[in-house]
């Protein structure tokens, strides 16, 4: 029944009806003013009623309807039935005028079942959903430009396969060691016009650089050009692929070892291994333009002069005092020996190794670094001006190592010369110089050992106190040490020459010859099991091993089944008998000096 329906029963006005609800602000149905309001019945369900037709008694709830289970029967007859169930029927309540476009949503009042309103996404979410978009877009993006930078870095780098006279690949957790090889090759442009315009490209300048372990040193050894030596037989690849080996020469110029009869970077190296014993892993080699340009991509290198110079041959004219150089300008400082000390080449590695340590400077400085279009250029340049071996010839290759090398503080990179003396051959007139037998030996230990040339306390101390802990405690007798002798990096013959000199010399009788290791080592090491480091001492004591050298492991099983420790040679062994216990104390090197300082030229 409608409302108008149920106005007329009562002769009630349906204007009348309507009444202003305080708690909502709209206008509401009510047939009885003064009667309460109960909730809207809902559908009845089937069976809700009891069996005589009327809802159950008592005070319960229908779930389902919201309806309260004392509600008058709809059921009940007759015109008063319908009359009383139409006086006892709550009303229903209208809906509200429409809400105008844009107004803010409203709550329904109490008792409504409605369609509750739509949530909206807040501006703060909207703007991060749509922030977030963007960065992935930017960050795919960068990630394309970087593949596309990477690729075009790689593509400039110039790499030589010198076989095995360099290692396949970089490790981070080991001691490297670098030979950086300045050409005097004149090609490239505006450098023709420099003497010797038809150089095939000798080792003019070169650097061993020794990067420690635990990266808290590193050392730049120069090598004189016009240091007399002895190049090695060189195994040299051919554009067809082939190997073809160059003869060696005796007593001739370092810088002999590249480009003379062909010779490569190869050639180079294994010239170092020979003179000084340290063996490069990798080398990597600039001709002038990498001055050249590496100075303008870091925005010029700052040195100094205590005078000023005119040299008519490098073409370098500065006065005295500090500079900022790049370019033609760094290329003719760096090139100059006519203006510096006695104008020959050991005072020409001085003033290059100032030049290098402003360099390094300049390249860790934080305007390097933090500015992204500079340390593009950088890279582009060295990229472009390097030649490599094929073991670093990728890029994140090189990248990995830059990054080993950052972590050694400039205060702790330390630049030295071959101590060398003046050839006696020459007669009155010094042109070539030869190693100083005195000096030169303690020079080349050290960087073998991975010693710094600078003070690095803490770590020094560590080291001390493992190699102390490594070798206190008790000792066994010489006949109770059962050891297997290996080969892994002396001469022919040394593990029974070794082997020879502990049974017949020292009396460690329970010694065999277990013939070469599986692969070369660079130091002798002594493997041992927990329950032989008595043992073990006692062997280190009697060879002069380090305790560096002492490496617990496990035994293996002699010949008789019974265990044995396993010492194997290294290429540190000089000897039997000959002590192989390396320096704790770099030697003063005359004219050393650290990459942080800064030092004029004179």
């Amino acid at each position: 029944m409608d409302a108008q329906g149920r106005g007329r029963a009562d002769n009630i006005d349906p204007a009348d009806q309507w009444v202003l609800n305080p708690n909502t602000g709209e206008y509401e149905l009510r047939l009885t003013p003064a009667a309460p309001q109960p909730s809207v019945p809902g559908p009845r369900r089937p069976g809700a009623q009891s069996p005589n037709g009327d809802a159950p008694s008592g005070r319960s709830t229908d779930a389902s309807s919201g309806r309260s289970a004392d509600a008058p029967s709809r059921r009940a007859t007759g015109p008063s039935g319908r009359q009383q169930a139409r006086e006892a029927a709550p009303a229903r309540t209208v809906p509200g005028p429409r809400r105008r476009r844009g107004a803010p949503p409203e709550e329904p009042p109490p008792g409504r079942r409605g369609r509750r309103p739509q949530k909206k996404k807040s501006r703060t979410k909207k703007v991060l959903v749509w922030t977030g978009g963007t960065m992935a877009f930017v960050l795919v993006g960068a990630g394309c430009a970087g593949y596309l930078v990477l690729k075009h870095l790689e593509g400039n780098i110039s790499s030589t396969d010198v076989g095995g006279a360099a290692k396949n690949g970089f490790s981070k957790d080991e001691a490297f060691n670098i030979l950086i090889i300045g050409t005097d090759k004149r090609t490239g442009k505006g450098n023709e016009g420099y003497g010797d315009k038809g150089s095939v490209g000798h080792a003019d300048t070169n650097i061993l650089l020794h990067v420690s372990k635990d990266r808290t040193n590193a050392t730049a050894l120069s090598i004189p050009r016009d240091l007399i030596v002895d190049v090695p037989d060189c195994p040299t690849k051919q554009p067809d692929g082939s190997t073809k080996v160059i003869p060696g020469t005796e007593g001739v110029r370092f810088n002999t070892s590249l480009g003379q009869d062909g010779r490569d970077a190869g050639c180079t190296m294994r010239t170092v291994k020979e003179v000084t014993g340290i063996e490069p892993d990798h080398f990597m080699m600039a001709d002038f333009n990498a001055v050249k340009t590496l100075t303008t991509a870091v925005g010029g290198v700052d040195v100094c002069l205590k005078h000023a110079v005119d040299d008519p041959d490098s073409h370098l004219k500065l006065s005295a005092g500090s500079h900022k150089i790049a370019g033609e300008e760094a290329l003719a400082f760096v090139r100059t020996r006519h203006s510096f000390g006695n104008q020959g080449d050991l005072d020409r590695i001085k003033v290059q190794q100032q030049f290098l340590s402003s360099l390094m400077r300049k390249m860790a400085s934080g305007d390097t670094l933090t500015n992204p279009a500079k340390l593009y250029d950088l890279a582009d340049a060295a990229t472009k001006a390097l030649t490599v071996d094929k073991g670093i010839s990728k890029v994140n290759t090189l990248k990995d190592m830059a990054l080993e090398l950052k972590k050694v503080p400039t205060k702790n990179i330390t630049f030295l010369t071959v101590p060398v003396l003046d050839n006696p051959a020459d007669g009155p007139v010094h042109k070539t110089v030869i190693i100083d037998p005195n000096k030169a030996p303690a020079v080349f230990s050290t960087i073998q050992n991975d010693v710094s040339f600078t003070e690095v306390k803490k770590k020094q101390q560590e080291a001390k106190d493992a190699e102390a802990a490594r070798l206190k405690g008790s000792q066994s007798e010489a006949s109770e040490v059962r050891v297997r002798v290996l080969n892994g990096g002396g001469p022919d013959g040394a593990a029974q020459e070794t082997l020879t000199w502990l049974q017949n010399t020292e009396g460690v009788l329970k010694s065999e010859n277990g013939g070469n290791a599986p692969e070369k080592i660079d130091k002798t090491t002594l493997e041992y099991a927990p329950d032989q480091a008595p043992q073990a001492r006692k062997l280190a004591a009697l060879m002069g091993l380090a305790g560096s050298a002492l490496k617990p492991g496990e035994s293996v099983t002699n010949s008789q089944g019974l265990p044995e420790m396993t010492l194997t040679l290294g290429k540190d062994f000089k000897g039997a008998g000959v002590p192989l216990t390396g320096p704790t104390k770099a030697p003063k090197v005359e004219g050393q000096s650290t990459a942080d300082k800064v030092q004029c030229a004179s």
